[in-house]
């Protein structure tokens, strides 16, 4: 190799860097989707204790290989109202740490073969060199993604890809810049980093544009090859590239409240202030205490420990003052007027942020379909309320919630669509399936609810009312159906199978009640029991009432298909046909029901 520095290395160091900055995207993605948002949907849990909230920052930034991503999730969980400002802080610190482990796996590429008469031992070292296991790796990746049939293997064979591009680059970066260790101009121009200012500037920078600390601790560990980089001069550029990469999670806080722009900013306010204090503690024992290794060529492990003590003191140093550092962050971003992003609008917690990370923005539609239906639930047991006893008040808080009702379908249907273009596993698809489904059909239940609120309406308006007879045979429906709403949706946001398949007899006893309701009602009409008008209310009322129902049967039968993966239909006519275990339920609801309809009203209430 030429050993003269040219305008061709600077082209090789660039190219590395591209396939760094790739392979870090191409693993990170893959291990992201690995989690299936796993590891993120327990983020919203675990975070009362600090040290576990700590591990756990660990643990998803190690999974996903980006902190800035995990902060940017962050941003977004605050943002959304599920989870607190405070409740961040330990977590973040976490991913500080967790975010060395790239540094350490990269000291793979520093391994050197012992030179030693033993053939073995200088195999196995060989071996672990980048250039050397990393066509493996590659070739192993493209086997699982163009052979494997489950989409888990050929995630793993995208991450095993991206992790072979990655230290290929890294190669490349540190063959690029060989020439300079006998390179005057270059040793004349690292001088200038003796100043560590201008090391913590050009580390933030750097960093800052490329958005990958990753990246920077990449190319520092390529330049230490020279071996003319001291600790000195790689500390304040590694203080650098931790400050740099806080520039990704302050872009995402554009247009979020001021407690989400708060996470960012504390984010920045840790690197900096730990910089501030470890940076001139460093210098001291440096100058006055002897700490001659400052003065020594760093090599890659040292700048991985330098990276990992930076990140694990700053985390010492603040545990015991997070309330503190809220409160600076408070002083950053002040109160003061903003938009209100507690609106109905934003009440299910979404947030467009989450879309980078799929696996979370899965997750976060599954808690807003638990809130759409929980809204749903109260709204629809409530109109069944007012059938019974009509209650302006209630009336007007049902209508309104049908408000909210539809605002959370046109928000998550939205949400949902854009989830299902991205690449997400085949768990994540089917539950973003359930969820268009599910989501419609909350929708509807709220609009047969205001239906039974204009029913009520009408008869009050007018001054009229069911007959004795005819409330009980309402409250023996009724009770039905809100047993069986309550089964569906306990179905639904347990993601409960056997209570789905309970769902679906006592849908069948409220269609055979609704029957004998309608006949009644005929005979009731023909022996001038009942009036007309009086007679068209109760029909809309139990249309609604069997369309409730049939939205139950929906829900229940959406999550069987979905994840028993049979045709609900072929499903259905086997149960009925076949099932011995659906009769006797049926059999148990029906006796139940049926027998009400002819008991005395205080029996049925």
């Amino acid at each position: 190799m030429d050993d003269k520095f040219t305008v061709f290395n600077i082209f090789t160091m660039l190219g590395g860097l591209a396939f760094f900055l790739y392979g870090m995207n191409v693993m990170s993605t893959g291990l992201e989707k690995l989690t299936g948002g796993k590891l993120e949907a327990a983020l919203k849990k675990m975070t009362s204790n600090k040290i576990k909230s700590i591990l756990l920052g660990m643990g998803v930034t190690v999974a996903i290989q980006s902190s800035s991503a995990m902060t940017v999730m962050l941003v977004g969980f605050v943002n959304s109202g599920i989870m607190t400002l405070e409740q961040t802080i330990a977590v973040c610190f976490g991913s500080n740490i967790g975010t060395t482990f790239t540094a350490w796996i990269l000291c793979l590429g520093d391994i050197e073969d012992t030179g030693g008469s033993s053939g073995v031992i200088d195999f196995s070292l060989k071996m672990l060199r980048p250039e050397s296991f990393s066509p493996l790796v590659a070739l192993a990746g493209v086997i699982l993604i163009m052979f494997a049939k489950k989409n888990k293997k050929k995630d793993i064979g995208r991450i095993l890809v991206g992790f072979a591009v990655l230290m290929t680059g890294m190669t490349l970066m540190s063959e690029s810049v060989d020439p300079l260790a006998s390179s005057p101009d270059f040793q004349k121009t690292l001088t200038a980093f003796k100043n560590p200012l201008l090391g913590v500037l050009v580390g933030a920078v750097f960093t800052g544009i490329i958005q990958s600390s990753a990246g920077s601790i990449g190319i520092l560990m390529a330049f230490s090859k020279s071996g003319a980089l001291t600790y000195s001069m790689a500390l304040p550029i590694i203080m650098g590239c931790n400050i740099g990469t806080c520039v990704t999670a302050l872009l995402s806080t554009f247009g979020v409240n001021k407690d989400a722009k708060r996470v960012a900013w504390t984010h920045i306010l840790i690197k900096i202030i730990g910089t501030l204090v470890l940076l001139p503690f460093i210098m001291v024992l440096q100058n006055f205490a002897g700490l001659s290794i400052m003065d020594k060529p760093v090599g890659y492990i040292g700048i991985a420990v330098m990276h990992t003590i930076f990140n694990v003191a700053t985390t010492l140093m603040f545990l015991p003052f997070t309330k503190q550092l809220v409160a600076l962050s408070k002083l950053v971003v002040r109160d003061g007027k903003e938009t209100d992003f507690t609106s109905k609008r934003n009440l299910i917690g979404l947030d467009e942020r989450f879309l980078k990370t799929p696996a979370v923005a899965v997750e976060a539609c599954r808690g807003a379909t638990i809130e759409m239906s929980q809204l749903t639930r109260e709204t629809i047991l409530m109109a069944l309320g007012i059938i019974r006893e009509y209650n302006a008040e209630s009336a007007e808080t049902i209508i309104e919630n049908e408000d909210i009702i539809d605002s959370f379908e046109d928000k998550l249907n939205s949400f949902l669509v854009k989830i299902s273009k991205s690449s997400v596993t085949g768990n994540d698809s089917r539950s973003v399936s359930k969820m268009m489904h599910c989501v419609g059909n909350f929708e509807r239940i709220s609009d047969h609810a205001v239906n039974l609120v204009e029913s009520a309406q009408e008869m009050q308006d007018k001054g009229i009312s069911f007959s004795e007879e005819c409330l009980n045979e309402i409250y023996v429906i009724t009770d039905a159906i809100a047993e069986n709403i309550n089964r569906a949706f306990d179905a639904y946001n347990a993601n409960d199978l056997d209570i789905a398949h309970k769902v679906e007899p006592l849908e069948e006893v409220v269609d055979n009640l609704s029957t004998e309701l309608k006949n009644r009602h005929i005979r009731r009409l023909q022996n001038d029991e009942c009036t007309v008008e009086l007679g068209y209310i109760f029909q809309d009322v139990l249309t609604n009432l069997e369309r409730i129902s049939d939205h139950c049967s929906n829900i229940a039968g959406c999550l069987i298909q979905t994840d028993e993966k049979t045709n609900i239909h072929a499903y259905l006519h086997d149960v009925k046909e076949n099932d011995e275990d659906f009769r006797r339920e049926y059999r148990a609801y029906a006796d139940e029901y049926f027998s009400k309809l002819d008991a005395p009203k205080a029996q049925v209430q």
